[in-house]
This record gives C-alpha cells, sequence and structure tokens, in this order.
C-alpha cells in the first residue's frame, strides 16, 4: 500500500511501560528501535522493519492508570481543516491540531460512536514505509456500534466510499478510495461484544505464521483474545501486550496480498 492523503498509514502505541512493550515488538515482528534524539519526543520510539518505518511508540500521557492502546492514523493534506469537519459531522476533538517538532502535525478525535483515531499531515515525516509484509501493518479496522453513523461520518470526512458485503450473520464494510480498499468496518452485534467494549480502530499486523505468532505472543508475557481463526482475507488472531495493548495478527492469503 503506498501512502496516499486520505488512507490510514501509520499506526503507534501509547504504552505504560515503553522499555518493556519496545522489547515485546521487537521480539514479535523482528523490529528495530529508534528512539528520538529530541527530548520533547518523550523517547517516542519508531519501529523500523528493515530499515523501513513500520509503527511507533511512546509513553502514556498522563498518568500510567490509563490503558494501553494502539492508535490509527490518516494521512491528511490539512490537519486543521480536517479538525472543522470532524466537529462539522458530529466528532469530537480530543487534541486540537499541534506541531509534532517539525515532523508533521497531529490531532485525535472521536467519532460519533466514540471510537478513537488520529490524523497525520506531513512535514519531515511521512507515514509507514513498508505495508502488508511479515512484520508490517496489514489492515486497519473500525469495530463500531452505529455502522450506518461510522458511513456519513467517515464518508464525509476523508470521503471514503463503503462497500458492504456479507461476512457470516453480520455486514462487513470494505472503506474505499478510488475503488482501492484501504480499511474495513465491522459492527458489534451479538453477545461476543461485551457491553462494556466501546467503538474502536484495531491494527492488523502481517505475519507468516498466524499460530506461531501467536504462541511467540504467549512466551513473550502477551494475552490471547481471540484465537487463530481462518476468516477470507486469511489467518487472524487478536493478541494482548503485557501492557495491555491490544492489536491483530493474520497471515493474509496470497491472493489478498496480490490485490
Amino acid at each position: 500500500m503506498a501512502n496516499a492523503f486520505g488512507v490510514p498509514t501509520w499506526v503507534d502505541l501509547s504504552t505504560t511501560d515503553l522499555k518493556a512493550a519496545t522489547e515485546f515488538y521487537t521480539d514479535l515482528f523482528g523490529w528495530e528501535a529508534e528512539v528520538s534524539p529530541e527530548p520533547e519526543a518523550g523517547g517516542y520510539t519508531t519501529f523500523r522493519l528493515d530499515g523501513k518505518a513500520v509503527a511507533g511508540a511512546g509513553p502514556i500521557e498522563g498518568g500510567e492508570h490509563q490503558p494501553s492502546l494502539w492508535t490509527t492514523y490518516v494521512e491528511v493534506h490539512d490537519a486543521e481543516q480536517t479538525a472543522h469537519q470532524v466537529a462539522e459531522a458530529g466528532g469530537n476533538v480530543l487534541l486540537a491540531p499541534f506541531d509534532v517538532l517539525g515532523h508533521g502535525k497531529m490531532a485525535v478525535f472521536l467519532d460519533p460512536a466514540g471510537a478513537m483515531f488520529a490524523v497525520w499531515q506531513p512535514g519531515t515525516s511521512g507515514g509507514g514505509q513498508v505495508f502488508r509484509v511479515p512484520g508490517a501493518l496489514a489492515w486497519n479496522e473500525l469495530t463500531t456500534r452505529d455502522p450506518e453513523s461510522a458511513k456519513e461520518f467517515y464518508g464525509g470526512v476523508f470521503g471514503w466510499d463503503a462497500d458492504d458485503m456479507p461476512f457470516g450473520s453480520a455486514t462487513y464494510t470494505e472503506w474505499q478510495v478510488a475503488g482501492r480498499p484501504i480499511a474495513g468496518m465491522m459492527p458489534m452485534d451479538g453477545p461476543q461484544w461485551p457491553d462494556d467494549l466501546p467503538s474502536h480502530w484495531m491494527a492488523y499486523f502481517h505475519v507468516a505464521d498466524t499460530d506461531a505468532a501467536v504462541q511467540r505472543v504467549r512466551d513473550l508475557g502477551g494475552a490471547v483474545c481471540v484465537p487463530p481463526t481462518d476468516i477470507p482475507p486469511g489467518r487472524f488472531a487478536v493478541c494482548e501486550d503485557p501492557q495491555g495493548g491490544v492489536f491483530a495478527l493474520i497471515r493474509v492469503t496470497p491472493a489478498r496480498l496480490s490485490a
């Protein structure tokens, strides 16, 4: 996936223990960790795969009692304009656009159903440099209690088209830009979704072997929320790192990788 405006191109982890999280993910995915030299960056770490940026991590701002979490970033031309569009479309601005040490501008939002996401306006730094290879980001997925409002919101803010398709007893939505799939959406219907689980964005990382990766998660002190399961795009699992950050693994089928 090439970088493009209006498309998710980055994910980063806010964690209660940056050192431990770095050790976990570098072992799991074979990432190299590059700590930002600027004191103001607070130890923000860029993870690289064969020298190419794939994800980031930083300490949680505001205390250790907040949960660790992965955030999806959509690349935009103008973070200020996007913030206005989010507010007009019924979303909330959690962090207004601000400059990140000249690397770019970011802002953090909630969609109308409460799912958190961020945007990135590139300066000297863009988004991820490699996708859909083992150890890199493969997919971003919105899991929501209000898919209809999400279609209106994300369509209005980013111009995404929604392509619905059957997925068992549910309806899965593939977000598209110019006919190209760029993310997905799953409705939170049924007893498998706890009442206290909010709408959220999930980051999926591509792995060569889902079962082996899940075992490695366990070996490293993580937990498995959803065991390895076969779905049309591949074999996936949902895991939790030792600090509570939830993410997904998927071995994408060769046909999907070449699409």
